[in-house]
């Protein structure tokens, strides 16, 4: 009976041991981990063979599609990065802080007596920098005051002259009327005394008649002579109050000079802001025209020298945002304020000869002036030469 349980009829159709051993062993990997076999149908007189699913496919299969995933995501998020953050805005880092740096210098030689301001002090408009020894100025203002005083002098006598040479002439030609009477009265007689003859008077008489004729007519002649003298004198006189008046404005220009000359030893701030490039010490003596320090306004604004290339759609009024290097915490808002006709290598030093030799295109680069909208906090030392990125926005 045990036979007949064991016996070759009682095993499926299409199968042995021998089969059932190769299938174990090739079941078995180098792992010891165990696989299944292909099951196989029965189909009137054919075997099918059913592949069930693998778990190895199916794990094989979900890293390259989370990659694949992650890799669109990436895509989508540059490309809302690219259109809402690089496609709309033209930036660059060729740019910097600019500002009038005005230096300052004395009008004045002298020698510093004293020195009000350090290195990157605060200033305001109108305050005393440095003040030079003012002594040689006052002196001299005295000194042009007293010139003043003497010209005025000068102009009272010439008047008074003025005066006492028109009396003269007024009394020269008083004279002439009495000189010209008797003259008149001279002749008369002399022409009465012709008439009577000698018959009637002596000739001593006409003689002494014709005498007096001639004597009245020579005083006319000296009292036209001293009218002209008279007038002459009054001319010069007048001439005198003109030079005086002349030499009192001079005068008065040379004290306003000198005033103007002892103003400057006080030298004061041409506007607010911060000084810089201090050079001058107390004691040095110093000349006209040298610089002594610079104040810098916090009136700023940003140069970015763009490339020609990013110009196309930049235009004056453009809002942008700068980026200070030195304090990356703050962006300040600003807008364009105007942009430069023609590269900045044309008005170098030495501009280009593109005419000569070898030509090599090259993108140039063309200043743009960016004003500030906000005014940066009075603690930043934010002054020209600083560097910035500015970022416009052109769409």
């Amino acid at each position: 009976m045990r036979d007949n349980m064991n016996s070759p009829l009682d095993k499926p159709p299409g199968r042995n041991d021998a089969a059932i051993s190769r299938s174990d062993e090739s079941g078995r990997g180098d792992t010891g981990s165990p696989t299944f076999s292909r099951p196989q149908e029965t189909n009137g007189d054919k075997t099918q063979s059913v592949s069930p699913p693998t778990p190895g496919a199916a794990k094989n299969r979900l890293p390259r599609v989370l990659a694949a995933i992650a890799a669109a995501a990436i895509a989508v998020a540059a490309g809302v990065y690219y259109f809402s953050f690089v496609l709309p805005f033209e930036s660059t880092d060729d740019a910097f802080v600019e500002g009038h740096v005005t230096a300052v210098a004395s009008q004045v030689p002298g020698r510093v007596a004293e020195l009000l301001v350090q290195d990157n002090q605060e200033v305001r408009k109108g305050d005393l920098l440095l003040q030079i020894d003012p002594r040689d100025y006052e002196a001299r203002l005295a000194q042009a005051q007293a010139n003043l005083t003497a010209a005025r002098s000068q102009l009272e006598q010439a008047k008074s002259q003025f005066s006492a040479v028109q009396a003269t002439a007024q009394e020269a030609r008083a004279g002439l009327v009495a000189v010209e009477a008797r003259a008149s009265y001279a002749k008369t007689n002399l022409t009465r005394l012709t008439t009577i003859g000698i018959s009637g008077v002596s000739q001593d008489q006409i003689d002494a008649a014709e005498t007096q004729v001639r004597a009245t007519s020579a005083d006319v002649l000296v009292a036209g002579s001293k009218i002209s003298a008279a007038d002459a004198q009054v001319t010069l006189a007048q001439a005198n109050i003109a030079t005086a008046e002349a030499n009192i404005g001079e005068a008065e220009a040379a004290v306003r000079q000198a005033d103007l000359n002892l103003s400057y030893t006080k030298v004061t701030a041409p506007d607010a802001g911060h000084v810089t490039r201090r050079v001058v010490e107390q004691g040095n003596y110093i000349q006209p025209g040298q610089s002594l320090l610079a104040i810098v306004p916090k009136n700023i604004w940003v140069i970015a020298n763009y490339k020609e290339t990013q110009l196309t759609h930049m235009r004056p009024g453009q809002p942008a945002d700068v980026e200070v290097d030195a304090y990356p915490q703050f962006k300040l808002k600003g807008h364009v304020d105007s942009i430069q006709n023609g590269a900045g290598a044309r008005f170098s030093l030495f501009p280009p000869e593109n005419a000569t030799g070898n030509y090599i295109k090259v993108v140039q680069r063309v200043p743009v002036k960016i004003i500030l909208d906000e005014i940066p906090e009075s603690g930043l030392a934010l002054g020209p030469g600083m560097s910035v990125v500015p970022k416009v926005h052109v769409r």
